[in-house]
């Protein structure tokens, strides 16, 4: 009877793994290339819980490691490990030729130079962790002259550094110091995988420690790195990955609590040890769940207008980042719409303030009704709103700036009188930066003004904002 109970107690902590048998349909190529090579060399991280680590006698565990077998096995390969003494030398051997195979990472532009990655293995949020004491930061490029704890040699770190040199980086070897100098007072923040953060806060019992953001840009996408003389390998790689269902994955997650059973245990301590795990499992997993819906929350807010429920100018201005950056890198258009609503120092004089809140929040209504599928918009301050318009020309994004001005005269507002709007347009050029783009789209919405209000006005691509 205890034996069962033990059996159900260990299945509940996480089972093993599905191992059904699968075919991989391959094409001559891939099954020529089996035929020569059973096995493949692989380097890990061999200290990044709950993910993977070696073990005393050398054997890969975790959450990587399973799932990195599972797939050997799908393929018919057999993986020779590689024993490294950090991450950072499983890098330099893997940069040597001396692995075949770079375990569970992200790709990245640096990374790109040497290996070619499979299909996503695992997917895992990046997220801030700080004292409890810190407030919530919705932004790292807003933050300056501020400490954040790095691994070396990591996809975050080589991102942060990166996309937000305003921060200071303090170099770590391991996620557990990266965390540990936070909870120290000697480095401010760190970004790290929330399934390692939780972990390793658990473990250590740093509950002072808490989730101050999430940064959806720099989510993980753990692949398996290939050299790029083995593009064959890859190929086979990628159909293994492919037949790994969402409960295989779910099941090598939650497994990972070892519960190891010696002769003589006392298996009543055994099931005290379960139950009081099963317990802080389910604690710990409610509270994350709990501080990433706040987290949510509280980020949703930091990037709305409160009045309008638009984007706000901080999120206006990511968005308009990363517009601009792929209208860049895939040569497509891109024009902005500055718009003012007419007269509205009149309507707060004649009306009250809370009259002209009024009439904002229903032009922001007639604004985001008339929005298309890839536009953005956003209240850029007091009564001017911000149009993002994707794959648009300055024609197209002037006729639809024309509609808006058709309907703002059309529309009942509070006041009970017409209200009018001047709209500026710009087309992104060869030159332009996010603020030469606004200047030119705010000079043309100040010639549109000056021309008598109630109007569109485009500013050439190639006319200098004076």
């Amino acid at each position: 009877m205890t034996r069962y109970l033990l059996l159900a107690l260990l299945a509940f902590a996480g089972g093993a793994a599905a191992t059904a048998d699968v075919t991989l349909e391959l094409d001559a190529a891939e099954r020529d290339w089996l035929a020569g090579n059973r096995s493949v060399s692989i380097c890990v991280d061999p200290d990044w819980l709950p993910f993977e680590m070696l073990n005393a006698r050398g054997e890969h565990e975790g959450i990587a490691a399973d799932l990195l077998r599972l797939v050997a096995q799908r393929a018919g390969l057999q993986l020779d490990i590689v024993a490294t003494s950090d991450w950072g030398q499983s890098v330099a051997f893997s940069q040597a030729g001396r692995c075949q195979l770079l375990s569970f990472l992200n790709q990245t532009p640096v990374r790109d130079a040497w290996l070619i990655f499979t299909q996503p293995l695992f997917t895992d949020a990046n997220v801030v962790i700080a004292r409890e004491d810190h407030p919530y930061v919705a932004d790292l490029s807003a933050l300056e002259d501020v400490t954040v704890a790095l691994p070396v040699g990591t996809f975050v770190e080589e991102s942060v550094r990166r996309d937000f040199p305003r921060l200071r980086v303090i170099s770590t070897d391991t996620d557990a110091q990266a965390l540990a100098l936070v909870n120290e007072r000697k480095a401010d923040l760190t970004v790290r995988s929330l399934t390692v953060a939780a972990y390793t806060i658990r473990r250590e019992g740093w509950f002072n420690l808490k989730i101050a953001g999430q940064l959806t840009s720099l989510d993980n996408q753990f692949r398996i790195g290939v050299l790029k003389s083995e593009p064959v390998l890859r190929d086979i790689l990628n159909k293994a990955i492919a037949t790994i269902t969402p409960g295989e994955l779910n099941q090598i997650a939650n497994r990972h609590a070892p519960i190891r059973v010696e002769s003589g245990t006392d298996y009543r301590l055994v099931v005290q040890i379960v139950v009081v795990f099963s317990v802080m499992l389910l604690t710990s997993l409610f509270w994350i769940g709990r501080l990433r819906r706040l987290n949510e929350q509280l980020q949703v807010k930091s990037q709305t207008d409160p009045l309008t429920g638009l984007a706000n100018r901080a999120a206006l201005d990511r968005r308009f980042a990363r517009a601009l950056e792929q209208a860049r890198r895939y040569s497509r258009p891109l024009s902005i719409v500055m718009l003012d609503i007419d007269h509205f120092k009149s309507i707060n004089d004649e009306f009250g303030h809370q009259m002209g809140d009024r009439v904002l929040k229903e032009f922001a209504d007639l604004l985001v009704s008339g929005l298309r599928g890839s536009d953005a918009v956003g209240r850029w301050g007091g009564e001017e709103f911000l149009l993002l318009c994707p794959e648009t020309s300055s024609q197209q994004a002037a006729a639809f700036a024309e509609r808006l001005c058709e309907q703002s005269r059309a529309l009942s507002f509070s006041t009970g009188q017409t209200q009018t709007l001047s709209a500026g347009v710009a087309e992104l050029n060869a030159t332009d930066t996010v603020d030469s783009l606004l200047r030119r789209a705010d000079a043309a919405l100040y010639r549109a003004k000056h021309e008598g209000r109630d109007r569109v006005c485009c500013h050439a691509p190639d006319e200098q904002a004076s």
